[in-house]
């Protein structure tokens, strides 16, 4: 395997989430139903009374449902155990993301965490603008960084300005997929900052 490949191997990893946890959970929910039945089927073959409910009953059961309840209640079921279904199917099929990015690098993979960059576009929002470091916040999310500055009263602070650092900023990390700064300075100031 060269290098480049086992780089983005690495990658993958860390951007994307497993579906080992939705995995087990299904496994684990059908392994019980499964171990419960075999059980009662055993139980029955040796003339022992069932845990919960025989095999027969059970069957009897499942057969008399559909007359003895409201329809109402059935389609409510039925849409209900569908809509579980889609849910595992998307869960199973939707690519998991965790909020990590991949910085280019060509020697060795580098993933940093959204938050990471979040506070490096903070930094240097802050020192363009030249406010105090609490009164500018990002927020990363999928393509776009959202910049929220709150001026110190009495200065005027110009957005394409902060929106261009912010590009800038964002520019030198070489991200895999692009992301959109939009700065919004607020309308009231800090007093005293």
């Amino acid at each position: 395997m060269n290098n480049q490949r086992l780089i983005r191997r690495m990658v993958r990893r860390e951007t994307h989430s497993s579906r080992a946890a939705a995995s087990v959970l299904a496994a684990t929910v059908l392994l019980a139903l499964c171990l419960w039945l075999a059980l009662e089927a055993v139980l029955m073959m040796a003339g022992v009374p069932a845990l919960l409910a025989s095999p027969g009953e059970t069957g009897r059961w499942l057969a008399g449902l559909p007359a003895a309840t409201i329809p109402g209640w059935l389609a409510a079921a039925g849409a209900g155990i569908a809509l579980l279904g889609v849910l595992l199917m998307a869960a199973g099929m939707a690519p998991g993301r965790r909020p990590r990015r991949a910085l280019a690098s060509g020697r060795c993979a580098v993933v940093v965490d959204d938050d990471v960059i979040a506070s490096a576009v903070s930094r240097t929002v802050q020192l363009s603008s030249g406010v105090a470091p609490g009164q500018v916040t990002t927020t990363v999310a999928g393509r776009s960084a959202r910049v929220q500055v709150r001026p110190t009263s009495g200065l005027a602070l110009d957005a394409g300005a902060l929106t261009a650092a912010a590009s800038s900023e964002l520019a030198r990390y070489g991200l895999a997929t692009r992301i959109t700064p939009a700065v919004r300075v607020a309308s009231s100031g800090a007093v005293g900052q």
